[in-house]
């Protein structure tokens, strides 16, 4: 017998919504796992709070109209709604027009919850009490139901804050409207959008007019002169220069433009004829007759321009919609060709010509600004202004160009786009039924190409579409009906279900929030069908990082080498001084690259499919910071995390050298470790670089060096989180750990773990041996547990570890290593462990705030090494060990 459908899935036509659809789950108690609880923040036809609990497999909700309130006197309505699938916790987006709550959605808290007593029994008695640990809401509240008539058959509860120190009165403070933002994405909703959104008209408006006109501020670089040039034969063909989608923007000098939402142009003159092709060589002349007989009236001799074509909408703003039907019923007089480059120019090559002097000579044949002819100019602001502005516009993005760069028909990383939100092409292979009252299809079915796997499935999206746009996408369809799916790998029973598929011709632009780790966008929203693009060319678009784009940097540090005392490293200022950029990488065959004398195999290959990043981005991330990261390598055994197929792909220690040849690695005194193969020291870029060849991600070193190898010169608190705990948590735990370190007197230094925690370093003079620092770093553990068994445990493994942080002393043991400081970790993402200042601990994001994207961009900004004043001299005393309740050894 079927099981019954949920009044969750009733609601929702999950082909059109982004929200997440049941999955089976299994009911989970307390005792094995923190109980979650989420507040979303929903502005559908009225704004309201959905307050939701994990009990039994499911999110227990309650619609909260007006929110939480700190003071106990305010009870607020909380009235009881349809159990939600744990999956829907974590759920971010916009709810459909038609959709059952159609309307934005953030997450506006997140925790655990800790019942107080049975949760079943009392939710089942109506007279639920819990404490909660989130973001933004703490201390003990309770939902209690009422005896008050409902809406139908929904029960009236209510949600009220327990009286204890987090207590707020209301006439003093109301955190609904103090913190309206969303602890995932920043994003507000309702009221809160509103006023973000007046509180930054001044810079939207400003960007607005640049808008409206593409033109702005000049880069305010006067064109120098000319390259050499000379008159050639201009080519027949010229395939345009393309950007690389950024996830961040890169550090150095560049010209940002607004990213056009049109059809790439370029335009051929020879012996005065003007022809239009696209980016895929088609002949469009005949399309835009008046731009042609616009660029011919120039009276220019051979070359090339390039640029877009646009239609603008009563805001002055690009609308590919409209420009689509501009081309569809001959309407060119409504095109605008906006003009960015001029490769060629009366019959020179002006390809390697810097590109502010092409856009300068481009700009003055332009002249006057005309209806049909139009120069994109730069801006002058930062890439941060002009993104913020360009995304309040709802525009796509914007385009950067390198300054001094030249012009290369093929992608590259001298010019990129910076997306308000991801958009890409994707091939169209199938469609769905309709639902409910909707016409035409229910939902696409998308795909990109994989090398050497084919038609990969990416996703569907149902929202996007107009009635129009419904009938008009059906009718082209239709013809290409087939039986067999064009995906090179079957779908789910699920997933396939009522589907027609189609033969993989058309290609379609959709807007979405995010790449699954499957392959699969969410938040998805379609834009239009894309002709001028054809479907054996689309692909995945994964961002590059800025790593393998950034010029170099190192700190000033005054040292010739890895080899001086690590003391002085660890103590040393590390101010950043601005340096020529290295030499690229040298190309040493067809499948190798060099990276600081070290060759680097398979360098394309992805090591980490979030980010897309690849092993050479790895490579010329640890030969860029090889001046930061040495100082705590040096003279330390050090242990590997070689990932040899990735962050996903299997993973093993390596703590001797054995029988791998590392490029470059430092073999140590086998009597350091009796009965195993050598130790090993990375005290090099060449080394760490080597490394990188041969799969490893991480490297973690001992806590001794291996002059002194049984005296440890710093002991390691690792403070090690239930991950269902708010950062907040982590944040607080730190602040209390280094509270009860201040009172014994040692001093302590911060770094993130690059993981879910914080790792606490205290330096030591050699004395101590090995036990006796672990039995003080495992007392130190027990008596912060001790004093604050409801947030700490000393006691290792998940069971021990639910809604509470395990203080791990277990790295202070001869052999044990922990991750050092600047190494990346094997996560997706690829984040690193970075040391901070105790006045960064506040502002911190979370543990995997940087990666090896951003990194450099944090390092360049600072003036001194947050580790700065780090000595090894302090001893672990008797009084220490009686103030913390244990005998000194």
């Amino acid at each position: 017998m079927a099981k019954p459908v949920s009044e969750y899935t009733r609601k929702r036509n999950f082909d059109i919504t982004s929200e997440p659809p049941e999955t089976p789950g299994r009911a989970r108690g307390n005792k094995d796992k923190a109980l979650s609880f989420v507040i979303h923040k929903h502005d559908a036809r009225n704004l309201h709070y959905d307050f939701r609990l994990e009990l039994d497999g499911t999110l227990k909700s309650w619609a909260v109209p007006k929110g939480p309130s700190l003071d106990p006197k305010n009870k607020r309505l909380a009235v009881h709604v349809e159990d939600h699938p744990l999956g829907y916790g974590s759920f971010e987006g916009s709810i459909p027009e038609g959709q059952y709550g159609a309307g934005d959605v953030i997450v506006w808290d997140r925790g655990i919850w800790q019942p107080h007593g049975d949760p079943q029994e009392t939710y089942k008695a109506g007279k639920l009490k819990f404490t909660l640990i989130g973001e933004k809401l703490t201390g003990d509240w309770a939902l209690v139901r009422t005896h008050l008539p409902g809406s139908g058959d929904k029960e009236q509860w209510l949600l009220i804050k327990e009286k204890d120190e987090a207590v707020r009165s209301a006439d003093e403070y109301d955190i609904v409207a103090d913190k309206p933002q969303s602890v995932v994405s920043g994003a507000t909703v309702g009221e809160g959008r509103a006023s973000a959104r007046s509180g930054q008209r001044k810079t939207a408006a400003s960007a607005s007019v640049a808008a409206k006109n593409s033109v702005g501020q000049a880069s305010g670089k006067a064109a120098g002169k000319q390259s050499a040039t000379k008159k050639i034969k201009v080519p027949e063909k010229l395939s345009p220069q393309l950007a690389t989608l950024m996830a961040t923007p890169p550090e150095g000098e560049w010209l940002y433009e607004i990213k056009f939402d049109g059809y790439r142009i370029m335009t051929r003159i020879l012996d005065g004829d003007v022809r239009m092709i696209t980016r895929n060589g088609h002949d469009w002349t005949e399309r835009l007759p008046l731009q042609a007989k616009a660029i011919a009236d120039l009276k220019l001799g051979d070359g090339w321009l390039d640029g877009e074509m646009v239609v603008l909408n009563e805001e002055g703003l690009p609308d590919f919609q409209a420009l689509q039907n501009a081309f569809e019923i001959g309407r060119s007089k409504d095109i605008v060709y906006y003009l960015f480059d001029v490769p060629f120019l009366n019959g020179e090559d002006l390809r390697n010509t810097p590109v502010e002097e092409r856009r300068a000579a481009l700009k003055k044949l332009l002249g006057k600004k005309s209806r049909l002819l139009r120069f994109s100019d730069a801006f002058s602001a930062s890439h941060r202004d002009i993104v913020e502005s360009a995304c309040l516009l709802s525009l796509e993005g914007v385009i950067g160009k390198r300054a001094g760069s030249v012009y290369q028909s093929r992608r590259s990383a001298d010019w990129i786009k910076l997306k308000c939100k991801l958009r890409q092409e994707f091939v169209i292979v199938g469609f769905t039924q309709p639902q409910g009252t909707r016409s035409g299809f229910g939902a696409l079915l998308l795909a990109v190409n994989e090398e050497g796997a084919g038609l990969v499935y990416a996703g569907r999206v149902g929202t996007g579409f107009n009635q129009k746009m419904l009938g008009e996408l059906l009718d082209q369809m239709k013809p290409l009906a087939q039986d067999a799916s064009p995906l090179a790998k079957k779908l789910t029973s699920t997933q396939a279900r009522g589907v027609h598929w189609i033969k993989p011709t058309l290609v379609g632009e959709v807007e979405f929030g995010e790449w699954t780790r499957e392959g699969i966008i969410r938040h998805s929203a379609f834009i239009a069908l894309r002709s001028d693009k054809p479907a054996s060319e689309v692909v995945h678009e994964y961002p590059k990082s800025p790593v393998d784009i950034k010029a170099p940097f190192k700190p000033n540090a005054s040292k010739t080498g890895a080899t001086k005392a690590r003391a002085s490293k660890a103590s040393t200022t590390a101010e950043v001084t601005t340096e020529k950029p290295k030499p690229a990488s040298k190309r040493a065959g067809k499948d190798k690259v060099e990276v600081a004398g070290v060759m680097i195999s398979h360098p394309e290959r992805v090591i980490d499919t979030q980010s897309g990043l690849h092993k050479i981005d790895l490579a010329h991330f640890y030969e860029s910071i090889s001046d930061w990261i040495l100082p705590h390598l040096d003279h330390r055994p050090v242990a590997l995390l070689r990932c040899p197929d990735g962050v996903e792909g299997e993973q093993f220690f390596q703590k001797h050298s054995e029988r791998l040849a590392i490029p470059n690695i430092k073999q140590l005194d086998p009597k350091l470790d009796p009965g195993h193969a050598r130790l090993m020291e990375i005290d090099s870029v060449q080394a760490l670089v080597g490394a990188a060849q041969m799969g490893t991600i991480e490297l973690h070193t001992w806590g001794s060096t291996y002059d002194k190898i049984e005296l440890p010169d710093h002991f390691v608190l690792d403070l090690d989180p239930d991950e269902a705990l708010p950062w907040r948590s982590m944040i607080e735990a730190t602040q209390m750990t280094l509270s009860v370190l201040d009172e014994l007197g040692l001093d302590a230094y911060l770094k993130t773990s690059g993981g879910k925690g914080m790792h606490i370093i205290v330096p030591l003079a050699r004395k101590a041996d090995w036990d006796t620092v672990k039995a003080f770093a495992k007392a130190l553990a027990q008596f912060l547990s001790d004093q604050l068994p409801e947030r700490f445990t000393a006691t290792s493994g998940p069971k021990n570890r639910v809604g509470k942080i395990f203080v791990d002393y277990l790295r202070n043991t001869r052999g044990a290593s922990t991750v050092a400081a600047y190494s990346a970790r094997a996560r997706p993402g690829l984040p690193v462990s970075v040391p901070i200042t105790r006045d960064e601990l506040s502002s911190l994001k979370s543990s995997t705030q940087w990666n090896i994207g951003n990194l450099q961009k944090r390092l360049r900004k600072l003036k001194a090494d947050p580790w700065a004043g780090y000595k090894n001299t302090q001893r672990i005393t008797k009084p220490m060990w009686k103030r913390l309740g244990v005998k000194a050894p």
